[in-house]
Parts: structure tokens; sequence; C-alpha cells
């Protein structure tokens, strides 16, 4: 099948490399850091999601890094001389400091090719959550969208992915300063498994706990029955887990008893991600309502003073 547009994407959308192998589509792998030097994330292509995660069970630290900017200028070049239109989607500004490289790159591209169609997106969301819009952007390139018209989609789409997930500690989001500290040692006081989301602007936030695991999936099976969106269509959800297979097949059987009409995609989380959030994180990702609309009056005129 010929596209009108290709697609540049990140390895942060933790889907499995069989689903973004495709002509057309191009993978920016993002750098980790083992004890034994730097890795890249390549979709679990040199390594499986057990051996990395067992290693961090056995004391392994990993670290990550930013996206250098010679990969993005390298990637950028090509799809400029290929005279294929060509959107790039990245892994959200609100957690990492490579969409304003891969933006500065860009700048830099677009000044010395000004004709050129080369969009650039804020996905503005992680893991399973990227792995949601990136799943549908391949959906609608296939179904004909224009470079232009893929990268409007995706800037208005990215607000309707919703996602929760559940970890089993805070410690490795405080230790990569994804979260303050204050929250994590709460978290750790109170002996419970904190749940997260993304908000509207990228960044994680704590949206609640549970009190052990089997209670924990059970509210993630709530959180989508409370905030799926209502098309009246089959329904695509991803599920995610950071090497819990057994609860991610729990959490698939809860989601089934509420809607068996689902169709799920499952991912295991990457190394990337996976660094911050540790072993036997577990994720409900699904397309909801605007998130936009959950600001605080507030966020809402701060933004509309942005835009004006």
């Amino acid at each position: 099948m010929t596209c009108s547009c290709n697609l540049i994407i990140d390895s942060c959308c933790d889907l499995p490399y069989e689903v973004v192998d495709r002509e057309g589509v191009e993978l920016i792998e993002f750098p980790y850091i083992m004890e034994d030097g730097e890795h890249a994330d390549d979709l679990y292509r040199s390594t499986t999601a057990h051996e990395f995660f067992q290693a961090m069970r056995d004391g392994a630290q990993p670290s990550t890094a930013q996206v250098p900017v010679p990969v993005y200028q390298d990637a950028f070049t090509r799809a400029v001389e290929s005279g294929v239109p060509t959107v790039c989607l990245v892994f959200s500004s609100g957690l990492s400091g490579s969409y304003d490289a891969a933006a500065l790159v860009h700048s830099q591209i677009m000044e010395e090719h000004p004709d050129a169609e080369l969009y650039l997106v804020d996905t503005r969301l992680a893991s399973v959550a990227e792995a949601l819009l990136v799943h549908e952007a391949l959906r609608q390139r296939e179904k004909g969208l224009s470079a232009k018209e893929l990268a409007r989609w995706a800037e208005e789409a990215r607000f309707f992915v919703d996602a929760e997930f559940m970890v089993d500690d805070l410690e490795s989001l405080r230790r990569g300063g994804r979260i303050p500290g204050s929250v994590a040692y709460a978290g750790a006081k109170l002996d419970v498994k904190p749940l997260l989301s993304i908000g509207a602007d990228g960044k994680l936030s704590l949206c609640g706990v549970a009190r052990g695991r089997k209670k924990g999936i059970k509210q993630l099976a709530d959180y989508y029955a409370k905030r799926v969106a209502d098309e009246g269509t089959v329904k695509y959800v991803v599920i995610g887990n950071a090497d819990c297979p057994k609860d991610a097949e729990r959490l698939k059987e809860a989601l089934t008893k509420i809607d068996d009409s689902i169709l799920f995609l499952e991912s295991s989380i990457g190394p990337v991600i996976g660094s911050h959030v540790g072993p036997g994180m577990i994720a409900v990702v699904f397309w909801g309502s605007d998130k936009r609309e959950e600001l605080s009056v507030a966020d809402r005129i701060a933004r509309r003073v942005k835009q004006s």
C-alpha cells in the first residue's frame, strides 16, 4: 500500500516492533545507560523485557538521556531529501528535553528548505499512551491523510488519549526527577500502590492510590469504565506492563467483563520508560474525553492568554 506521507516516531511509544516495522516509518531510538555502557531502546530486539526488569530487581539503576541532536539532523535531512511529506511524532516535552532538540533541528532544516513538508508534533504523551496515538496515526496514514492533515490530527487527538497506570513505588520516578521527592516519600510511608496519569501538558500527576495490586487492577478497570469515550464503535485499548504479564491478563479480563467488544493491543514497557517506573508497572490506555476541559479555570485563562 502506498501512503501519502511518511512517519518518524520514537521508541518511547513502547509498541511491539512488528507493529511499527512498515515502509515509510522511521524509528528514533532513545538511549539508556546500564553499568556496561550505553544501549539503544530498540523495542526489545536486542534484549527482553524480563531481562531488563530483572536486572532492576537485582539492583541495577539504569539512567536515560535525550536523543542526540545529530540523530534528529540525520532523520530530518533524509526526510527532506526523500521528497516525501513527513510527520514526526515526539515523546512528551513535559518529560524529556528531546522535543526541544527536535524543534531546534526542525527550525534549522526548514530555514534551509522552506518548501519542505516536514511537520513536528509534541505528542505530550509517553509510553503506552503514546502507543495509542502512534498506532492510530499509522491507521490514519494508511487511510489516506496527507502529512499536513496527519499533523493536525495528532495535535488534536493527543488530548483525547486517556491513561492511568499503577507503579509498585515512586522511587524510580523520584530518582529520575519525574515527580517531587515529597510525593515519593508520602507514597512510601503510606505503603500504597500509586496511580498516575498524564495531563494535558504532558506531565505526570498522582491521581490516586490503591491498597495492593489486586485492588489497583480493579481501580484501573473502573477508571476505564468511567472515562472511556462512548462512540458506539469498536474500542481500542492498550494494556502495558513492566514484566508483570499475569497482572496484564487480569486487567484484560476485568476490562472484558465491562465491554467484550474491546480490541486489545498489548505492550511491554520499554527500557527508557522502564528506567523511571521500575518493574511491576501496569497501565490502561484508551480514547476518552478532551483533557483540556479538565483544566482549572486559572489554567484555562492562562491557555487563552498564550494563544492570543
